[in-house]
C-alpha cells in the first residue's frame, strides 16, 4: 500500500536534464575561464553550492559561493521557463495518486524559486503539499536527509512512501535508508542496469506505468 510519494525534479517529473549537460562549462566561460574537464560528470551529485565551492578551490573564481549560484540560477531560469517540458504522462500519473489519497512532495536540488515557477507554469503545482530542497537544508542526494525531511512533511510511513529517482547514486541513498524507491528513466542516466536492479519499480513512461 501506497500512501506518500516524494518526487525528484529534473529527469524524473520533468524533461530538463539538457539544461545541466553543459551548464558548468558555460558558466565558467561567462567569467573569463577555460574548463580542464568534463564538469557535467564531476557535478553529477553535486548541488549548486558545491559546483561553486569547486570553481573557487579549483579555478580561482572569486566570487563568493552566493553570487556563484544566482548567477548559475539566473542562465537557467528562462530555459526552464520556455523550454521544459513534463515527461510523458506525467499529468495523469499524478492525478491517479491524487485520487488514490497519495500525498506528494519535490525533493530537488533545484532553487525554490525555478521550481515554484516552473511547477506553477506547466500546472502541477498543486498535487505537492511542499516542496523541499537541498539548499534550504544544507544538504545533497548522497544523504537521506532530504528524503526524511520530506516523510516528516509528508507524515506517511517509510515502508509505505516511495521516492521516485532518475539518478542512480540518489536512488542507492533513498533504498539504503529503507524507503521504497521507483527508478525513473531518463537518457542522461547511463547506468540503467543498476537503475533496475536497485529500484522496487522501474519506470520508462509513466503513460504505463503502476505502482
Amino acid at each position: 500500500m501506497i500512501n506518500g510519494a516524494i518526487f525528484d525534479l529534473d529527469g524524473t517529473l520533468l524533461d530538463s536534464m539538457f539544461i545541466w549537460d553543459t551548464f558548468g562549462e558555460e558558466y565558467l566561460r561567462t567569467l573569463g575561464k577555460d574548463p580542464k574537464e568534463n564538469l557535467t560528470e564531476t557535478f553529477k551529485t553535486f548541488t549548486l553550492e558545491q559546483a561553486a565551492e569547486y570553481y573557487r578551490e579549483h579555478y580561482g573564481v572569486t566570487l563568493s559561493v552566493e553570487e556563484i549560484v544566482d548567477g548559475v540560477n539566473e542562465m537557467v531560469a528562462e530555459i526552464y521557463r520556455t523550454k521544459v517540458t513534463l515527461k510523458d504522462g506525467v499529468r495523469a500519473f499524478l492525478e491517479g495518486l491524487r485520487a488514490q489519497g497519495v500525498k506528494m512532495c519535490v525533493a530537488t536540488v533545484t532553487d525554490r524559486a525555478i521550481v515554484e515557477d516552473v511547477l506553477v507554469s506547466l500546472g502541477i503545482r498543486d498535487f505537492f503539499v511542499e516542496i523541499l530542497t537541498c539548499a534550504e537544508l544544507g544538504c545533497n542526494k548522497e544523504t537521506p536527509h532530504i528524503y526524511r525531511a520530506a516523510l516528516e512533511v509528508l507524515g506517511t510511513k517509510k515502508d509505505e512512501t516511495v521516492v521516485f529517482e532518475d539518478a542512480l547514486h540518489a536512488l542507492i541513498t533513498a533504498k539504503k535508508d529503507g524507503f521504497k524507491v521507483a527508478a525513473v528513466y531518463d537518457r542522461h542516466e547511463r547506468h540503467q542496469t543498476q537503475m533496475k536492479e536497485n529500484g522496487d519499480y522501474y519506470i520508462t513512461n509513466y503513460e504505463t506505468a503502476k505502482i
